[in-house]
């Protein structure tokens, strides 16, 4: 890190926050420029009338945990909405935490968080009636957003409130895990970390008060609550909700010349789902600086594809318990140049790349990726035990693997978690995903180690074909050709769909419970 951001980090680590609530110098500055615009529904909201839905909603909470102390969970189980940008800010203006729920999840793993979070009270959208019924004995109160004595109707009816002043490292969201693992963990993100976490993907992203956000990525998880919901409301842009991710009509709205969007977000998966679209038009698109891919890897045949249509995909890399922590530039020079790699550490973080001595590594070789700045979490809800592992020091141990390229690029090859060991040598699950994405037959693919007699593990491909399916034959002569003979798969498993999160994580544990023994 550059010492000016050195510098920087240990400014913005050390004051109090009194200003870090996104609205309020908006509404003050620029009351009627348009804040937010809801696809679904064509409503919007100028930043003078969404500052006054959230003061309100702070007095609708203050009213409803009246006698508590500070820091109760208020949970929300609902699509993008207006509504959920209002809960989510009245609850810091009212000195509690949200905790936005996975809306893909069945009763019994909401049921599970629920239990973790002891929430005081659920807001839901109508939609998800039916799954709360068997968890509402968990709850003391359950109130819809529509409906006569909704969350809407009550808002209208209630005089808006003043923030309440709370310590910069109050928690004011909290975000569960995807659950790669199979057991979600309750992510404590501070007012400090909130507001830290913005301003870096305000830097790497270049949003400004110009920059207009379209984001259909679900508010359950970090890149869409915090890196595009909170960076375009606090740099006064405008933040375009969409309620779920559908190819055309993400489409139409990128290309949509009265919006003007500037930046999209979206896992590769979506990205390749765009680019294949029959509606793919990259003319249309001129307002686009960018499209910012995260969650999973990102293979340079999709960069390739993009860039020939004079698209960049800039990739990223970050998480719940950090935010955005790096990035490429908005650069297609620098796109091409270096294909696959996440970029540049953010400027409020320092990152080192460590191996199993506790060093660092020299470039080029892979490490651990450890973090520390003012956006990294504390810990996790009710798990110290949990926390203290994830930490040395100050020192966030992210479980991913880094390794550090010429002029300070770094690539991540995959999770620690993920590697695995064939025949003594060192397999990232990652490069051999990038190689077979990228054969034309092949939709999706997901690559693991399963316990082998001879090699103690062996590789296993998980592929979902595109249009005509491809042999095992097939696969395996397009991996000799590119690999080395101890990374190509031993076996390969076609299937109609990989299970994913909704951050686009392949969810390798449940391929593992379900073909350790086929």
């Amino acid at each position: 890190m550059q010492p000016e951001f050195q510098a920087m980090a240990m400014e913005v680590g050390s004051v109090g926050l009194e200003t870090d609530d996104p609205l309020i110098y908006r509404a003050m500055v620029s009351p009627e420029r348009q804040a937010v615009y809801e696809v679904a529904t064509g409503r919007s909201e100028t930043y003078a009338a969404l500052d006054e839905a959230v003061g309100r909603g702070a007095a609708l909470i203050a009213q409803f945990t009246s006698g508590l102390p500070a820091s109760q969970r208020i949970a929300f189980l609902g699509r993008n909405s207006i509504e959920q940008i209002t809960v989510c800010l009245a609850c810091q203006r009212a000195g509690h935490v949200f905790v936005p729920l996975n809306w893909r999840l069945g009763a019994s793993e909401l049921g599970q968080i629920i239990a973790d979070c002891e929430p005081v009270l659920l807001l839901h959208d109508v939609e998800f009636s039916a799954v709360l019924k068997d968890v509402e004995q968990q709850l003391p109160r359950t109130i819809a957003l529509e409906g006569q004595g909704g969350w809407v109707g009550r808002l209208a009816g209630t005089e808006r409130a003043e923030p309440k002043p709370t310590e910069a490292d109050a928690p004011c969201i909290m975000l569960y895990t995807s659950g790669t693992t199979g057991s979600p963990k309750g992510v404590i993100i501070t007012r400090r970390n909130a507001f830290a976490s913005a301003v870096n993907f305000a830097l790497v992203g270049e949003v400004t008060s110009r920059s207009v956000a379209l984001c259909d990525l679900p508010f359950f998880h970090t890149i869409g609550l915090v890196a595009i919901g909170r960076t375009t409301l606090m740099m006064g842009g405008r933040l375009v909700i969409s309620d779920r991710f559908l190819p055309e009509r993400t489409l139409s709205v990128l290309g949509d010349p009265a919006l003007g969007v500037t930046h999209y977000f979206a896992v590769p998966q979506m990205a390749a789902a765009l680019r294949n679209a029959p509606a793919w038009d990259p003319t249309a698109l001129k307002a686009l600086q960018a499209i910012f891919i995260g969650g999973a890897p990102l293979s340079p045949a999709l960069i390739e594809t993009f860039l020939e249509d004079g698209i960049p995909l800039v990739n990223g890399y970050g998480m719940s318990e950090a935010g955005t922590t790096i990035h490429m530039p908005l650069d297609r020079d620098a796109v091409a140049r270096h294909p696959g790699s996440v970029g540049f550490p953010a400027p409020l973080l320092a990152v080192r790349l460590v191996g199993d001595d506790g060093q660092d590594v020299a470039d080029g070789d892979v490490g651990e990726i450890w973090l520390k700045g003012p956006s990294v979490t504390p810990g996790y809800w009710n798990k110290p035990g949990e926390t203290a592992r994830a930490f040395v020091g100050d020192w966030y141990r992210t479980g991913d693997l880094g390794r550090r390229a010429e002029g300070g690029v770094i690539h991540v090859p995959d999770r620690l978690k993920d590697m695995y060991i064939s025949g003594g040598e060192n397999v990232f699950p990652a490069e051999i995903e990038a190689v077979i994405g990228a054969h034309p037959k092949v939709r999706d693919v997901a690559v693991l180690g399963l316990p082998d007699p001879k090699w103690g593990e062996c590789g296993v491909a998980f592929i979902v074909a595109h249009g005509e399916s491809p042999s095992a034959d097939e696969i395996l002569s397009h991996c000799a050709e590119r690999l080395a003979s101890y990374k190509r798969p031993a076996r390969i498993v076609f299937l109609d769909q990989i299970p994913r999160t909704a951050s686009g994580k392949a969810q390798k544990h449940i391929l593992r419970e379900t073909h350790a023994n086929s």
